[in-house]
């Protein structure tokens, strides 16, 4: 307990010194907002799938093999909406944004949830690296566009019937007609569309804007399959401009796992 209280103490003295504030986003947070993908949870959205097919958990079901994509968009459609447009259950991003309100500030996240925004951080203060759960894109991809999906998963959710959807509810790209996915990044063919660039550049224009300020970089619930500071594999330019100020010895940097009460 000593050595807890240690570590809150010098979160708050690092929060109260810096000037400017990243917060690195990961999993673990939405986590520890009540986002399990596991036990109770899953059992209560997705029974049906567990006895049919003997599914574990949410995220190993998004990769099964469906054999029609009627019943591939009723499992996906109900894990859009309990993940994104429902939402979570503990306040901790509300929490979090009490923290840093009063400071110059900037979130970076490898969460596709959106609970950063919805809990009232500034969009403008944003950037998703690894898209949104709330967006389709083409599945070829045919053009750098995504779209929003939330009328149409709300349709899939209430209409779906034995464990599909009405084929006219399947999404296809308005401009190829090919099948829409998820605008998630898993292969060369994650769609950064406008809204990405954008907030890559005003991730990267806050970082250069700053140089020579004392910057307290937040990182909380990462693990090792998608850190936001500690690989720097957060995008491209952004990354080269978060080493050369790692480098100059102007950042404060404090690593803190949110969801498991650690920080190192």
């Amino acid at each position: 307990m000593k050595s807890y209280s240690e570590q809150l103490e010098r979160l708050q003295t690092a929060l109260r010194d810096c000037d400017s504030v990243v917060i690195g986003a990961g999993a673990g947070l939405s986590t520890s907002a009540g986002f399990i993908y596991t036990r109770e949870r899953f059992e209560k959205y997705f029974s049906d799938f567990v006895e049919k097919y003997g599914i574990q958990d949410m995220y190993s079901g998004g990769f099964y093999p469906f054999v029609t994509p009627e019943e591939h968009w009723a499992y996906w459609s109900r894990y859009i909406y309990i993940n994104r447009y429902m939402d979570a259950p503990k306040p901790v991003y509300n929490d979090l944004l009490k923290l840093v309100q009063d400071k110059d500030y900037f979130v970076i996240t490898t969460n596709v949830d959106h609970c950063v925004q919805k809990a009232g951080f500034d969009k403008k203060r944003l950037f998703y690296t690894q898209g949104d759960y709330g967006l389709f894109q083409c599945s070829e991809p045919c053009c750098q566009e995504t779209f929003d999906n939330e009328a149409v998963i709300r349709e899939m959710v209430k209409r779906q019937e034995d464990m599909k959807i009405p084929t006219e509810l399947l999404p296809t790209c308005p401009h190829c007609g090919k099948p829409l996915t998820m605008n998630l990044r898993s292969d060369d063919t994650f769609v950064e569309d406008k809204g990405w660039h954008r907030a890559a550049e005003r991730y990267e224009n806050f970082l250069r804007t700053r140089a020579g300020q004392k910057i307290l970089f937040l990182e909380l619930g990462v693990g090792y399959n998608t850190p936001v500071f500690c690989s720097l594999r957060t995008g491209k330019s952004e990354t080269k401009t978060l080493r050369k100020q790692r480098n100059s010895g102007h950042l404060q940097i404090l690593t803190i796992d949110y969801a498991e009460r650690r920080c190192a």
